[in-house]
């Protein structure tokens, strides 16, 4: 679980407990996309805030991700602050699969040349 997640409300939006309790449940459990070196150093950083826009969008949801190497982000704005943590949520869990799959050294196609040597003595 994520510990040290830093949950702000902007343009003078004030967070109440059950929009905390969300984002501590739904960004606190990204930990598992996560590789294991980075799972101790990685901080958050919620950003939520009111907007009017043309389109009816009313709520914004910003999270920043600091990891190993790299700083991952992710923003997003619907008609509920709930449902624009999901969304966001979603889109970090992409972008953390790609960070574990580039930073993950793995070793592919393990044999290649000891199945190519069986193969060619089977020839000779």
């Amino acid at each position: 679980m994520i510990t040290s997640i830093e949950i702000t409300g902007i343009n003078k939006y004030s967070v109440d407990e059950t929009t905390k309790k969300y984002v501590n449940k739904k960004i606190g459990k990204l930990d598992r996309y996560l590789p294991r070196h980075a799972r101790d150093s990685v901080t958050a950083e919620v950003k939520l805030k009111e907007v009017n826009r043309d389109h009816g969008n009313k709520y914004e949801a910003e999270v920043i991700l600091q990891v190993p190497d790299k700083i991952i982000t992710a923003k997003d704005s619907t008609v509920n602050v709930l449902a624009a943590i999901d969304i966001v949520e979603a889109k970090i869990v992409a972008q953390l699969r790609k960070y574990k799959q580039s930073s993950i050294a793995h070793v592919g196609r393990r044999g290649v040349m000891s199945r190519f040597k069986r193969s060619f003595a089977r020839e000779l």
